[in-house]
């Protein structure tokens, strides 16, 4: 459904008669598959119908586009755990009334995500904003929007899962009520305790305890406080599954909930009444219930919670549901409350993994070839060694098994993770959790004592992590799969997993896990550029730049996008869209020039990614220079007159002129000095600007003499429009003198600079370039062939995706 350009009209009333029609052929039709096949299809149309009106309620809850950057008023309350954090507050606000000017718009997302940040950048400004609370926001929103590139993370879709119809900014606020009487439903009710475990957790806790987030996040599912480099750490010894409230924990819980109520119902006659097993039962399910809601009600602890549930049910109705039973049930009830469930990792890693371990290990039912309620025969030396070896074999199913959505989702496996989970993971759930847990919710002069111990165990662990994660082979990278290396893989792993008696089977399994390799020995997709060829990648990257250029063998990134926030373009889209391609290796690394917003994630790609040059135009003291130096990689001045071939492509270096020095103090701004580079083959010349303005335009159009303007006469130029379309570029001049076939910016959605100017738009359009701009198009993908001549049509990543809330996609064409 999501990847439909729009709701089917009349969806529910065709599902409706499909639904029927099959419903009824499935009461007359005579044999078993033909009914089989017909309740199939009527719960394929339910299904159908259930997610389209699901899509349709929330597509009418986006913001209209005529209310986008205007000064709003708007009334409601928090009604969710925020973020919290010295540069300020984002979170999801449920507006009740919404007013422009002094008029009251009848019209208006019910829920909206704001971002609150402090004035000078002094959190003092900004009060605690808690779940519950009333406020009057004065603010400027817009629709759901974020930058679009292949393998990246997708803001628009996850605007969509949560229901935000417009995200924005908080200009002031007046606080109405301190805690809304009114807001006792149980979710809003929950995100408060919530938000109270969390402050608590805050107040136990020394100021500098680094682990502090990940505490919270193992009490109660908020991962935000987590330093990034923590995060590195856990994902490459593939222990960030335990980071989250995995089912495990929730397992936990329930359990000890119902061992509790066991003995406390057996006292007396209470088990003549209703059996202990059942108060068991109802009690296991009632906390972890409660937990799950605590946990933010993610989707390993609802399954989980599912789960316990349908247990639950069984012993109370005396069935005795099968394995895969249970598993079914809850996937049903995840599916039916949460229809996009399906987009996001965790669903598809959470039931995958438990989906493996049921199918992988359903032979096990005893112990030692002992009948299940007799282990206690057998000496406890055997029962400790068999369960070593059953834990063991747990593990390498679930690694093995989460091979294809790992690789999918996240373009890496941890090599060192069997390592790391073995010790990790009893640490982790059965000290630190249990700890953290307790401490949160005991009174304070007993919590402290137990949420210091646990962020000790958690400081002393995260040490060997990080010791695991820094050995060389930790981590493995590939690409994103293809669909046939996924299925090959799948296969592969049924076979390696399957359940039965390893030794006699090992042959066969090895085979399996050798098919499943298929994974890694994918080549890296070029699209079979010949010599002579390159391609264009124009990333979406805000207001910024970064283009990535390919030939045949060779690689080159023109700028490394602006830094934001406390994160960078560099982090957020480039090395992921690198990691999805499988590009680990760069060969020439530009930098046009020294602005953030062209060199801000150049330092993050340094880190993950090897490059053998550099070429930029930047003082001699720019920090950058330095980095690269420690790293010995290569850096060169970026001066006019310098050229090279790759593959039988060429590129020239137009700007700045060969004489410039880039001195500590600049006399000509940073833009000015910016390095222009032209890709050319023998069809297309490409020409990549950075911020160049109209001095510098003009001594570029003073080199342009005939004998280079006859070098480009035959070729079609593709053109980058000078400082993101800024007014004091692409000068009339420069122009008419290369008569560009088509021009691309790259610029921010609605940013603030109002780039591209509407003077420079109307200048393209007098000169009939069509002018394609990121925001509209999202990520771009120019491909030159050295036989095919006439107009290049580039590949917008934005048409591609369809948005399903963008009905009528805006053209990329301005």
């Amino acid at each position: 459904m999501l990847f439909l350009p729009a709701v089917p009209e009349n969806t529910l009333i065709l599902c409706g008669c499909i639904s029927s029609f099959t419903l009824l052929i499935s009461f007359v039709a005579k044999p078993a598959q033909i009914k089989s096949a017909c309740i199939a299809m009527m719960f394929a149309s339910l299904g159908f119908a259930w997610n389209a009106h699901y899509a349709q309620t929330r597509l009418g809850h986006i913001l209209s586009a005529e209310l986008e950057g205007k000064d709003l008023t708007i009334e409601g309350r928090v009604n969710a755990l925020p973020q919290s954090s010295t540069s300020g507050a984002k979170f999801s606000f449920e507006v009740d009334k919404a007013i422009l000017g002094q008029k009251v718009i009848e019209s208006f997302p019910r829920q909206v995500y704001l971002s609150w940040q402090p004035a000078w950048r002094n959190p003092q400004n900004i009060p605690a904003v808690i779940p519950g609370q009333r406020w009057k926001f004065k603010v400027k929103i817009k629709r759901p929007y974020g930058s679009l590139n292949p393998y990246t993370f997708d803001f628009e879709r996850w605007s969509f899962h949560q229901d935000f119809g417009a995200s924005g900014s908080v200009r002031s606020g007046d606080l109405l009520i301190a805690k809304d009487i009114s807001f006792m439903e149980f979710s809003l009710a929950m995100e408060y305790q919530r938000w109270k475990l969390r402050e608590k957790i805050k107040y136990l806790l020394p100021k500098d305890a680094r682990y502090g987030g990940v505490i919270s996040a193992l009490v109660m599912g908020d991962q935000n406080a987590i330093d990034q480099d923590d995060w590195r750490v856990f994902n490459a010894t593939g222990i960030g599954h335990l980071i989250s409230i995995s089912g495990l924990h929730v397992t936990m819980l329930a359990g000890f909930g119902a061992m509790l109520a066991g003995y406390i119902w057996r006292r007396r006659t209470l088990p003549l009444r209703i059996p202990v097993t059942k108060v068991s039962a109802a009690v296991g399910f009632l906390t972890a219930f409660v937990y799950a809601w605590l946990a933010g009600f993610q989707i390993p602890a609802q399954r989980t919670m599912y789960m316990v549930g349908v247990v639950a049910f069984a012993l109370w109705s005396g069935r005795n549901p099968r394995s895969f039973d249970i598993w079914w049930w809850a996937l049903a009830f995840v599916l039916l409350i949460d229809p996009m469930a399906p987009y996001t990792p965790g669903f598809w890693l959470s039931f995958g993994a438990v989906a493996a371990i049921l199918y992988a290990m359903q032979d096990s039912d005893g112990l030692l070839g002992v009948p299940t309620g007799k282990e206690l025969e057998v000496h406890w030396s055997k029962r400790l060694t068999q369960a070593l070896r059953e834990a063991c074999r747990v593990q390498a199913v679930v690694t093995i098994a989460l091979l294809p959505l790992t690789l999918y989702w996240f373009y890496q496996v941890s090599l060192a993770s069997p390592f790391a989970n073995a010790f990790a993971i009893p640490i982790v759930s059965y000290i630190v959790t249990p700890l953290a847990i307790a401490g949160a919710l005991l009174p304070d002069f007993i919590g402290k004592w137990l949420l210091i111990p646990a962020h000790l165990t958690m400081e002393y662990l995260a040490m060997l992590l990080s010791w695991m994660a820094n050995w060389k082979w930790a981590v493995a990278w590939s690409n994103q799969p293809t669909w046939w290396a996924l299925l090959l893989s799948t296969i592969g792993i049924i076979i390696a997993i399957r359940p039965g008696s390893i030794a006699s089977t090992s042959l066969s399994r090895v085979m399996g896990i050798a098919l499943s390799a298929t994974l890694f020995i994918q080549p890296v997709s070029n699209d079979h550029l010949q010599l002579g060829e390159f391609r264009a990648t124009v990333l979406d990257i805000g207001q910024g730049t970064a283009v990535l250029i390919e030939t045949q063998n060779k690689r080159l990134l023109y700028d490394t996008g602006p830094i934001q926030g406390k994160d960078n373009a560099g982090n957020r889209i480039i090395l992921p869209f690198l990691r999805g391609r499988g590009i680990h290796q760069l060969d020439r690394m530009v930098i046009s020039h020294s602005d953030s917003d062209h060199i801000g994630g150049a330092a993050s790609l340094l880190k993950e990614i090897r490059f053998d040059s550099m070429m930029g135009s930047l003082p001699s003291n720019n920090p950058l220079l330095k980095n690269l130096q420690d790293r010995k990689i290569q850096s060169i001045p970026c001066r006019f007159g310098q050229q090279w071939i790759w593959d039988d492509v060429e590129f020239h270096i137009w700007h700045p002129h060969e004489q410039s020095l880039f001195e500590e103090q600049q006399t000509r701004k940073p833009n000015e000095l910016s390095c222009v580079l032209e890709v050319r083959n023998h069809n297309t010349s490409f020409w990549l600007t950075g911020d160049v303005e109209k001095q510098g335009e003009a001594e570029i159009t003073e080199r342009l003499d005939e004998v280079m303007l006859r070098d480009l006469k035959d070729k079609e130029l593709i053109f980058m429009a000078p400082h993101h379309g800024s007014k004091t570029s692409s000068s009339v001049e420069l122009l008419t003198k290369l008569s560009p076939n088509q021009a691309f910016a790259q610029n921010g959605y609605r940013n603030r600079y109002g780039h591209p100017h509407p003077t420079v738009s109307a200048r393209y359009q007098e000169l009939n370039i069509p002018f394609y701009q990121t925001p509209s198009s999202g990520a771009q993908t120019w491909t030159f062939r050295q036989s095919i001549k006439g107009s290049a049509k580039p590949h917008f990543w934005r048409e591609q995706s369809k948005r399903l809330w963008h009905r009528e996609p805006e053209s990329p064409l301005r």
